[in-house]
């Protein structure tokens, strides 16, 4: 049975049927093979909000349902009821998260427990039947999002700096959630009860526990999304950047029975996650957000068994002969027989005053839905002469009042595009300037207009209540030590390195370096990060892929020594 990943819909019906499918009695027969029976009485509670999202149960006599408490007396809902052949469980047994839902007994009898180890060799050896689980667990997550009230209820200002990074976060893990303002009456009733005031937003409310001053590390630790040494040693890979290079890496070395780690400082699926449409990737002649892409990836590598953490910052990388130690920003360490380094690039910044204090109140980095309904019906500008810039034009050109495209160099097609340069000069909504740099910002507490210059030409200033900045990125690189880069900090792998840079560890080695291994054996680099490689997110997936496959030589030459 075919393993990709299926369109499941928006209909409510469509979902539905997914999330309740039941299975036939052959394939209750195979699944009941990795369970063991456990008898449950009526009204017992088998998983409650917050618990470990560890195992799935399939229903033998019993009936379960799946209920979101309510913090008013009486009004619990019941959102899926489960019978015979029926089985319990959704995404978070994939990702790690904690339960968002009750699931308590209905009508007492027998259910079977696959508990976390089996579920995984399930997954593994019974295509059919993870494949029929993934759909299910896809149907169920976006019935939850779909839901009107939220287990997880976020409260504060969700267009601040600080709110905007926490939706952010929510929305690329997958994680179902409503906002409350806090000037709103649902806001200030949940503040009020739990007798906070301004001064601890933003919070976050899970069924009865309340966080204050939440970030998305402290978010993502209370959701088990943060890396956890689950105590099985040594790792066969560890991946280090979780955008289309890190995302193939972890699913070719997973599909292919590597014990793989991927770990990103921010959440699962770098820049590209950003990109409001990407057209030009093989296979999807429509285009596709890049939130969708990496999201399809990023489920895909969990099924055949990573281990995803986000946000996860790595800090350091310790190359050892026997092996290496990457460690964490909480002091954790990871110890590892080979390393994919695929950690991308940062965001270049404008050199104008008061931008980091404006990022996050207008300015963006990223035009995906979320960003553009917040600028819906006012003016924006765009800045930079690439393709990430002309998508997001178009995209914006359908929410905003206006869109200005602001590019440095003097002709649009230089970096973009043929087919989004006659797009974006052919939208009426979109007016382009080049040779323009943005000189200024202007705004209280938040972004309110620019300033433009053109050298020789009028200065003019306007109104912009968005500006969406695609400049380029610089390596993300700063933090590795002993690892060979080139002048302007992208990482050198193979032909790229010089004699100098191999030195004496390849000389021990007897070898040359493998495609796509830097300066140090057993530690290779894939995607953006790479020395000369080529910015598509295409080309990221290729490298992850081709790497992987470097990766088992190195096993394999390691081994034999």
């Amino acid at each position: 049975m075919a393993t990709s990943f299926p369109e499941i819909g928006d209909r409510p019906e469509d979902l539905v049927g997914l999330a309740s499918v039941r299975l036939t009695e052959k394939q209750l027969t195979r699944a009941v093979r990795y369970a063991k029976p456990e008898e449950v009485t009526g009204g017992q509670v088998l998983f409650d909000v917050g618990d470990d999202c560890g195992d799935l149960l399939l229903c033998g006599s019993a009936r379960l349902e799946a209920v979101r408490p309510s913090p008013a007396p009486g009004r619990d809902e019941v959102l899926l009821r489960y019978g015979p052949g029926q089985f319990v469980g959704e995404l978070g047994l994939l990702t790690g998260q904690r339960r968002h839902l009750r699931v308590q007994v209905r009508r007492p009898g027998t259910v079977h427990r696959v508990d976390a180890g089996s579920f995984r060799l399930l997954m593994a050896r019974e295509t059919e039947l993870s494949d029929l689980f993934l759909r299910s667990f896809l149907a169920r997550r976006r019935l939850l999002r779909q839901a009107t009230a939220q287990t997880l209820r976020m409260v504060g200002d969700p267009d601040s700096a600080a709110g905007l990074r926490l939706r952010t976060f929510l929305a690329r893990q997958g994680v179902a959630h409503s906002w409350l303002p806090d000037g709103s009456a649902e806001g200030a009733a949940l503040l009020g009860a739990a007798g906070l005031t301004a001064a601890d937003l933003p919070v976050a409310s899970i069924g009865a526990e309340v966080l204050t001053g939440v970030t998305p590390g402290a978010l993502s630790e209370r959701l088990n999304l943060s890396f956890r040494d689950t105590g099985s040693g040594t790792a066969d890979l560890t991946v280090v950047g979780a955008g289309p290079a890190g995302l193939a890496a972890a699913v070719h070395g997973a599909s292919e029975g590597l014990e793989t780690v991927l770990l990103d400082a921010v959440a699962t699926g770098g820049q590209a996650a950003t990109s409001a449409r990407i057209e030009n990737y093989l296979g999807f002649p429509f285009g596709l957000s890049g939130a969708d892409l990496t999201a399809r990836a990023a489920v895909q590598a969990l099924k055949f068994g990573a281990r995803i953490a986000s946000p996860c910052t790595v800090v350091a990388l310790e190359p050892g002969a026997g092996g290496h130690v990457v460690t964490l920003s909480d002091g954790a360490r990871i110890r590892t027989r080979a390393v994919v380094l695929a950690t991308g690039a940062a965001y270049r910044a404008l050199p104008v005053d008061r931008w980091n204090e404006l990022t996050g109140r207008g300015i963006h980095y990223s035009a995906t839905d979320m960003e553009a309904q917040t600028v819906a019906g006012a003016p924006v500008a765009v800045v930079g002469g690439a393709n990430s810039a002309g998508q997001a034009a178009l995209h914006l050109a359908r929410h905003a009042r206006a869109v200005t495209l602001v590019v440095r160099g003097e002709d649009l097609g230089t970096r973009m595009s043929a087919y989004l340069v006659d797009r974006v000069l052919g939208d009426p909504r979109i007016t382009v300037l080049t040779g323009t740099r943005v000189s200024a910002l202007h705004g209280a507490e938040r972004l309110e207009a620019v300033t433009l210059t053109r050298p020789g030409g009028p200065v003019r200033r306007i109104a912009c209540a968005g500006l969406f900045c695609f400049i380029g990125a610089e390596p993300a690189t700063d933090w590795l030590t002993g690892v060979t880069l080139d002048d302007d900090g992208f990482v050198r792998t193979d032909l790229a390195l010089s004699n100098a840079d191999q030195g004496p560890r390849w000389r021990d080695a007897g070898r040359a370096p493998l495609p796509y291994e830097t300066s140090v054996p057993g530690v290779f680099a894939a995607g953006d990060v790479r020395t000369a490689s080529l910015k598509r997110v295409a080309a990221a997936a290729g490298d992850g892929a081709s790497a992987v496959r470097s990766v088992h030589q190195y096993l394999a030459l390691s081994t034999r020594a």
